[in-house]
């Protein structure tokens, strides 16, 4: 028998993912705004919970997908002695790794069970229902967690135990943070030297140097100036530091993570806290005194 779903939070990519677990499970949901709740009900053919309690109580799994760990517990703890034996909470939130660790030794008290599954992919991704989600926690919560993430997943892997998917999360949008300061800073130096963006593009990525910043954001974001807000700027910085953490706390050298992280504080100050991600390329323009074009 098909597990209830519940689904809480309904931001720039929970809201496509709920679409999707709408379509194939019977489902409630919550938002902190609840008239963004009762909108996406109504269109998605959803029930609506007022409040947390309500939603846990109903639901056989509860997938949280929030801003940070911190909002997760949150939320969880507000779910009081509505959790019951049996019932599995996946967390699609970007994480911190210890604070899932936490929360899954606070559920276990109530008998409930907690499988942290970030996933990459973006807005786009989970519109299309193709996000890759990152499974950490262990059997037989996995068997039920992949069931429900299938729904807006064109990859599930299980990585490990408790807080690994988050860890992996973690260090994955620091990769992407690494790329983004690093190509921008060559391509400002090349345009500097005369090169064009795009020529300097076109070889670097039929070369070793290349990678999704540099085919695909850069082109299309930077060198376009068209500057699209997917996501903030203020959220990878958050991840950045989680991976930073994770490396220090394993005792692995973070000599390229920590200057990242820098940097990225940085620029999430000067550019407030709505900037995307790839705004940080700005920055290097402002400093260098160019534009990648």
């Amino acid at each position: 028998m098909a597990p209830q779903v519940g689904f809480i939070g309904l931001g720039a990519i929970g809201s496509p993912m709920a679409v999707h677990v709408a379509r194939e499970f019977e489902t409630t949901v919550w938002n902190r705004t609840l008239e963004r709740a009762w909108k996406f009900g109504e269109q998605q053919g959803a029930a609506v919970a007022e409040t947390v309690p309500q939603l846990v109580e109903w639901a056989d799994v509860v997938i949280t997908c929030l801003p940070t760990s911190t909002d997760v517990r949150e939320v969880v703890e507000q779910g009081g002695e509505s959790w019951s034996e049996g019932q599995l909470l996946v967390d699609a939130t970007s994480g911190d790794p210890a604070a899932s660790r936490a929360i899954a030794e606070w559920l276990a008290g109530k008998g409930a069970g907690f499988v942290d599954a970030p996933v990459s992919g973006g807005t786009s991704g989970a519109e299309a229902g193709e996000l890759t989600v990152m499974l950490g926690g262990e059997e037989p919560w996995i068997a039920a967690a992949s069931e429900v993430v299938a729904a807006f997943a064109g990859k599930v892997v299980h990585v490990g135990p408790v807080g690994t998917g988050h860890a992996l999360k973690a260090i994955n949008n620091a990769l992407l943070g690494v790329n983004i300061q690093a190509a921008g800073e060559g391509l400002a130096a090349l345009v500097k030297l005369g090169v064009p963006a795009g020529r300097a593009l076109e070889v670097i990525n039929a070369s070793s140097g290349r990678s999704n910043v540099t085919e695909n954001l850069i082109p299309e974001r930077v060198v376009s100036r068209a500057w699209p807000r997917t996501f903030r700027l203020a959220l990878l910085d958050k991840d950045i530091g989680i991976a930073l953490k994770v490396l220090q706390d394993t005792g692995v050298p973070s000599d390229v993570i920590g200057v990242t992280k820098r940097v990225f504080g940085a620029g999430r100050e000067a550019l407030g806290e709505e900037a995307d991600h790839v705004e940080l390329i700005k920055e290097i323009e402002r400093a260098a005194g160019v534009e990648i074009r």
